[in-house]
This record gives structure tokens, sequence and C-alpha cells, in this order.
């Protein structure tokens, strides 16, 4: 049995600052962030989720930022680019980037992938067959390519060649299936490439029963996490309830996870219905001071937010403008051990201006949250290059953030 000792008590307080700590708040790089410290984050992170909106800036450079401070970008894209590259790319929690050795416990997804799609009826590549073997073979014959540089070169042939929108849902079902994976990026457009063009015959003879998988995977979760609820750990790399509460109990029995309670988390009263890994830090004070990306770790699933942070966060990208409340793309403000609010960011380049277009404070929001942020938003500015900070008039932390900047 999993549950062989009385599960201890943790409060809501130290359980935030459990949360935070695994993720790498609470400590202050002592000297400039480079490839090592950058390396040592995405490597506790175990993942950093994709995201196309550039409004402030694309989210998978976020949490370093947030966590170490500024930084050089063009670092992090060292770490995800070519046959050096230390992370590559799956879905994983939605698109992310992750560490390589991480790329084969997901062979069982692949698998289920191309399993899906053979007994889907209708699916595309079902009727595409063709399509697939001629992008295996440009990619054979060329080595990486963006999906773009594929579609220009069947521009120039005669024939019944394929359009863009073709040539990459067929590179996108492959990269699902793992026929193809990412070597990097260029300007934000994924390279594509065979597994042997970017991996080493170790890591592609890397065999790894779907069980043993999932059991790695929670355990890394459970690692991210510090402290979670078996959905927590189950949502960080988006896998089912079922095999995940297997591996929960193989790793409580070797003890890697020791069932805790926390009050106001127990659903109908169960007992160990949250998970303290063994390793986790039990900080007595948490001394952050951050944004975070809309798809942070720590804020990207809305339910622990709540729980943790009692902080109800929806971005607004998809709601009409006259109905927003907070704003299109918010970002939560995270100081000491909790949310207190949220920030409408706007990066205008052109301009040289950071622009925050709304600014809210939560009714428990400390005294000085306007002073801390304001520190935030130009070390902010500085990274991205940015000479000037303007404050819109809108929301309740507005106008003091407005007087800490002026």
């Amino acid at each position: 049995m999993v549950h062989t000792v009385s599960p201890t008590t943790i409060s809501p307080a130290l359980a935030r600052r459990i949360a935070l700590a695994a993720q790498g708040f609470g400590t202050h790089p002592t000297t400039p962030v480079g490839i090592r410290q950058l390396t040592a984050m995405v490597n506790r992170l175990e993942l950093l989720q994709i995201d196309s909106v550039n409004v402030f800036e694309r989210s998978h450079y976020m949490p370093a930022f947030s966590r170490l401070g500024p930084y050089d970008k063009a670092q992090l894209d060292r770490l995800t680019t070519g046959r050096e590259a230390r992370f590559t790319e799956y879905w994983a929690h939605e698109a992310s980037f992750l560490p390589v050795d991480v790329w084969p416990l997901f062979r069982w997804r692949m698998q289920q992938n191309r399993d899906r799609s053979a007994r889907t009826v209708g699916h595309w590549s079902s009727a595409n067959q063709p399509m697939l073997d001629w992008l295996l073979a440009e990619l054979a014959a060329n080595g990486p390519m963006r999906a773009s540089e594929i579609e220009h070169d069947a521009n120039k042939r005669s024939g019944p060649w394929w359009g863009w929108s073709d040539v990459k849902t067929g590179l996108e079902v492959l990269f699902r299936w793992g026929d193809v994976v990412s070597a990097g990026r260029i300007r934000f457009e994924r390279v594509y490439a065979l597994p042997q063009q970017v991996f080493s015959p170790d890591l592609l003879g890397r065999e790894i029963l779907e069980a043993d998988a999932h059991r790695e995977l929670v355990r890394r979760s459970a690692r991210a996490h510090g402290i979670g609820t078996v959905k927590d750990f189950a949502d960080y790399f988006r896998l089912k309830s079922a095999p995940t509460l297997v591996a929960i109990g193989e790793l409580a029995e070797a003890g890697e996870l020791i069932p805790v309670e926390v009050p106001g988390w127990r659903p109908h009263g169960a007992v160990g219905a949250a998970w303290l890994h063994r390793d986790a830090r039990l900080p007595r004070t948490m001394d952050a001071q951050a944004i975070l990306s809309p798809f942070d770790p720590v804020v990207w699933e809305r339910a622990r937010a709540l729980r943790l942070f009692n902080f109800h966060y929806r971005i607004e990208i998809y709601t009409p403008e006259p109905k927003r409340v907070f704003g299109y793309y918010s970002l939560p403000i995270l100081l000491g051990d909790t949310v207190v609010g949220r920030v409408d960011l706007k990066n205008d380049r052109q301009a040289g201006v950071l622009r925050v277009q709304s600014a809210w404070a939560e009714p428990t929001s400390p005294a000085d949250a306007a002073a801390r942020l304001a520190v935030v938003l130009r070390e902010a500015a500085t990274w991205q290059g940015l000479d000037e900070i303007v404050v819109v008039p809108r929301g309740n932390l507005a106008a003091g953030l407005a007087a800490e900047l002026d």
C-alpha cells in the first residue's frame, strides 16, 4: 500500500514557498547570467512552453528573466539550435523546449499519435503518404530545412507539387510521430530534420517502456513542482490520470514522494491528496520579485494558480476588446511568495518604449507593490533595449506605478 504513514500537514503558505523554490525562485545570481545558469534553469523546469505571441516577449524567453534577471537571449538560442544544442522540441506541455534526454521519454506518445492517425477515418496522412515520403527524402538529401524553404523549392518544380500549407501540415505530422525532429528555429520558424541528423546514436537507441517513461516523467514533474496534486503532476507533461496515479504509487513506495495534507487542497476529504518530493526545499521565506509569462509553469495550470495564490487568472487575447477587464496580454506580478496583481505590457520596439497598457493590484497586494514592480519593469526595459516606460492610466495600480517611474 502507498499510504503506510500518516500524511504530514503543510500550511498553504509553506506550500507556496515550496512550489516557488522548486521552480527556481528565491536564488539571485551573483554573476552575469550565462550558458551555465540558463542550462541549469531549464533542467530544473524540465521544459519551456513555446508560444508565438510577441506583444512583450515570446513566452519561452520569459522564465529565465523571471528567475535570473536580464540575460542575453542569443545564449538561450544557442542552447536550442545546432548539433551542440542541449534542448530540443516536442509536444510535452503544448509545444515546448525540453532537455534532449527527455525526448525518448515521449516515444510512446509519438506511437500513439501515429496509431491515432492510422485509425482516424479521413486523416490527412492517409491520403498524403506520397507527400510524407517526399518530405523525408527532401530532408535526407538536403539536411535540416524550414517549411518555407521546402515550399519554395517545391514551387520551382513542375507537376503536382504541394503548396506551403501541405508542406507544413506534413512536417507537423511527421514531427508528432517522431519521424522528424527540431533542429532549432530561425526567426521563430522551426527547422525540421531527420532524427539522425540531430541526435546521437546513443539517444536514438534508447528504448523505454511506456510505464517506465511515465514514471520518469512524473518524477521530473514532481521535482519541478516540489509539491502538488495528481492533476498537477499529470498536467505538466499532459499525462493521463491513471498512469500518473500508478507512477505516483511507485515513487511513493520508493520514498521519492511523500503524502502530505495542505488545508484547502483535499478534494472530497481524500487522504494524501497532495504529494511532496523528498528533495524539495522548505524555505522559511521567499523573496521573489518578477513578472511571469502567462505560460510560466507557476501559473499555466489555472486551477493550481488559484489554489496556491488565490489568483484567478485568464489571459484575454481572445476576448473582444470592449469586454476585456485586465488587458490583452496581462502578466502576473509575483512578489514575495504570492501573485499580487497583473500588468499588461507592450514592447513598442520601433519607438523604443515599454508601454504599460494597464496595471492591476489584487485586494491583498502589499503597499510597496508599485515600487517593487517599478524595479522589475526598469530591468525589463533594459533587457529589451528600450529607453522609456510609459504607463497608461488604467487599473488600480497604474497611478502608483506611474509615480514610481516618474
